[in-house]
Parts: structure tokens; sequence; C-alpha cells
């Protein structure tokens, strides 16, 4: 099913403004190869300062499909490449993350070099020894040079919302379609396109791609075969595990909201529902440097990297304001820790259906990203499905285009369309969808919400 609609309702409803997360574009293909870490000295904690070091030793390391990470003694670790902007590799006890190497142009155009990365960080599995690295692919690469979506649509960023254009384009939607509602939310009416856009997380891009997920096995299909029906972990026989809907306003820090829930959520189940901390997202805005505020971030670093390394800390300590500010959580507050953090699969592009359904039922709801498309804020109920993509490849490219994390609870299948679908906790409060939550299309990757299913596991 397709729904269209008109050129002149998506030229007015398509977000505009400055790129979320960072704007380096690096694909699978161009990171796979042979590395040189240059690092410095293993002597530091997690406070270090990387904005300048001396190098004192070189790691020779080779990126290899799926997820192999081969070091100069031939130890044997692995690597995943997060989204397009960076990747993490562990071998030999040591973990290091990096972000790939940018430069915004004067014409606001990005050049990305692949075959480097900014200054990152290293420490050992135990998250002792923590140093400073910067890596250089021994394959030089072509420099690539891509236009910021802004830029490409042309659309100016003090642009706002109208009641007419919410009611253009639902009129539109609810005569296209019947498996999903949608209606005018007056909080929209006057905002900004800026605002709406960090809503999602990030820009919409003029091209969209969004392959398709990891193959299920016969294997899988078998364990699938045992799976309940339904999952929701809202309520379980009769007990709701998840922590309250919140808004994240205008900043663009889904991706803080969606690790909080995934730990609220898990440490509710590892102990009966006895710990029910509310953790802080403005922390992770405010405070981490795997993150890029208001302007987006990931889950895999946040609840992942971030709750590992440094841990998240209660909403008491840092009180969420929705901007960019500064720092402000004590030192003394008690910060709380994840013991492991994995993409489902084991690295970026090895999800898939039935090994997500697998990890909520068993371990808990999971940190999901997919992309916001003009049609989806006007969602109120119903089985969300937005205009049906194909991607075929004969190289492994496991990116799909995605501007906003969610929390996936649970699973089903409509009874009266008999389309399996996700339930998911948004962050865009409880007036919105359905009670804050909404349900979406399963099994087909829609608008990639399959693409970077991520877990983390709590320390109690």
């Amino acid at each position: 099913m397709k729904l269209t609609l008109t050129v002149a309702i998506l030229a007015v409803l398509l977000l505009a403004g400055a790129e979320a997360d960072t704007p380096a574009n690096c694909t699978y293909g161009e990171v796979l190869g042979t590395w040189t870490f240059y690092e410095g000295a293993r002597t530091f904690s997690s406070s270090v300062d990387c904005s300048s070091y001396e190098i004192v030793n070189e790691e020779k390391i080779h990126l290899s499909y799926p997820n192999v990470a081969t070091d100069k003694f031939g130890n044997i670790g692995t690597w995943t490449l997060i989204y397009n902007q960076g990747f993490e590799v562990t071998v030999n006890g040591r973990s290091y993350f990096a972000f790939s190497y940018y430069e915004v142009n004067n014409d606001s155009s990005v050049t990305s070099y692949c075959d480097q990365t900014f200054d990152g960080w290293a420490h050992d599995v135990t998250v002792r020894h923590w140093s400073c690295f910067n890596g250089q692919k021994d394959e030089k690469l072509a420099a690539k040079t891509h236009t910021a979506p802004a830029a490409a649509l042309g659309l100016k960023k003090e642009l706002t919302v109208t009641a007419a254009d919410q009611n253009r384009l639902i009129k539109e939607i609810n005569q296209a379609q019947h498996l999903w509602k949608a209606k005018v939310y007056k909080q929209f009416n006057g905002m900004s396109y800026k605002d709406l856009m960090n809503m999602g997380g990030a820009q919409s891009p003029s091209a969209r791609h969004w392959p398709e997920p990891a193959p299920v096995t016969a294997e899988q299909r078998r364990r699938a075969s045992y799976l309940p029906k339904h999952w929701d972990w809202r309520d379980v026989d009769g007990v709701n595990y998840v922590s309250p809907v919140r808004d994240q306003a205008s900043c663009g820090s889904c991706y803080a909201f969606a690790s909080a829930g995934m730990i609220e959520a898990r440490l509710r189940i590892q102990t009966n529902n006895t710990v029910q901390t509310v953790f802080s997202t403005q922390d992770a805005v405010s405070c981490s440097q795997l993150a890029q505020g208001c302007s987006g971030g990931f889950g895999y670093l946040i609840a992942g990297r971030y709750g590992k390394d440094y841990g998240l800390v209660e909403e008491s300590c840092n009180p969420y304001q929705g901007i960019d500010a500064q720092c402000t959580t004590d030192s003394s507050c008690r910060r709380h820790y994840v013991s492991d953090y994995t993409y489902i699969g084991g690295y970026y592009g090895a999800g898939n259906e039935v090994l997500m359904q697998e990890a909520l039922v068993q371990r808990g709801p999971l940190v999901v990203d997919f992309m916001v498309l003009d049609d989806f804020r006007s969602y109120t109920s119903g089985v969300y499905k937005h205009v049906e993509t194909s991607a075929s490849t004969r190289e492994f490219n496991p990116f799909a285009e995605t501007n906003h994390v969610v929390l996936l609870v649970g699973y089903g299948v409509d009874d009266e369309t008999n389309e399996k679908y996700w339930i998911v906790k948004n962050s865009w409060g409880e007036e919105w969808g359905e009670n804050g939550y909404f349900r979406i299309i399963r099994g087909v990757n829609e608008v990639g919400i399959e693409s970077l299913p991520f877990e983390a596991t709590p320390i109690p």
C-alpha cells in the first residue's frame, strides 16, 4: 500500500534545519580494511582530555566482514560501524571508539574523510587505563563532498506550521489508507520547522534507503514458533514494567529518552518492579562527548558506551531543560552503570525481526531508530505504514537512513487487518498517538525501524 501526497503539501511539510548528529557520511565498505591507531599513554582515567596528547604507541588492526577485528598479534576481536558516523573496535582486551573525520566547508557542504578519525577514546575492557587515539586507514580514500540536506531542500528555517497545513495533509492521509488514523495536533501549530526537525532528531533526507533486515534462518524461524503471538511490557500478567512517557520538546534528545527508558524498564524487570529509577536525559545532552546535545546522538553510545564508561545519573541530579546547556551534574551524584551492550545480532546490520522479538521477550525493551517522515507527526492510532520501499545490493551495506530514536516495548498482530506490528514508546508526551505510544508495521524494516535495534544490560 502506498500513501501518495500532493507535491505542494510535501514541500511545505518537509523538515529543514541543521543536521543532527555529526554530518559525516562513511559507509561500511569504506571502513573495512587495515587501520593504524596512533595512541597516547594508557595511564589516564575517564576524565582524560584528548585535545592534546603525545603518541607513544601504534596499533595495527584489520577490520573484516562481518564484524571481525584482528590485531598485529593475530588476536581476534569484534567491531561495529555506528550508523555512518564512526566505529567501535574491541580486541585483545582494549576497546576503541572514534567519530569519522569530516570538515564543514564555507558553502555549508560537508567533506568526509573516511580514512581518518577524529581523536577518540580507548580503555581496557575493564574501563581502566584510558588513552586517546586517532585512526588512519592504510588504504587512502578520496575525500567526498556532500551537500547538507537543508541546503539541498532549499527551505527556510523560519517557516512555521499552520493549521491549514496540517488539515490538508491529514485529509489526504485518512483518505489514502485505512491502517492508521491521523489528526491535527494543536501543539505543532506555529512551531518552526527547525523545532519540528529536532523533535524527529534529524533532517529528513532527499534520498531514502532502508535495506532488508538480516535474513531469518531456518533455526530462527523454528525458535520464533515458540514465541508468544503478543507481547507488551506494559502489561505482563497485569504488571507494567515501562516508565512513564516523557516529552523531549524541541530538543533533539530522543536518543537520551530512549536510552533512559530502556535502562529504566530493564531495571524494573530485573528487580521485579522494586527499582523504579528515572534517569537524567539532560546529563546525556549536556555532559557526554559521545553525543551532539540537542542535535542528536545514538542509543548505542549513550545507554551503551556512556552507560558503561561513565554511568547514568538520576533525574533529580540534573533535571531536563531541553536545551544545550553547560553540564551541571554534580560529581557527588550516584552513577548507575551497564555491564554490557550490543546491537541485536552482534553488530550494526545483523538484526532481524526474530532476533528482536527474542531479545525483547527474554531481556526487556530495546532501543530502535527510524525515519520520521512528514505524515508520522499526525499519527493518532492504528498501525503506522508509510510508502513501501525496497533496496537490493550485491555488497553488504547496513546503512539505513533514520532520524529518531524510540523504545520498543512489545509486538502483536492486528485482529482486523492481520498486520504484524511493533509497539513503540515515543518521547513526544502522552497526548500524542496512543497515549504516547504508536504501532508500526513489523517484519519489513518500515522506515528503518528494524535497522538499528540495540540493547544494554543495567547493573541493579
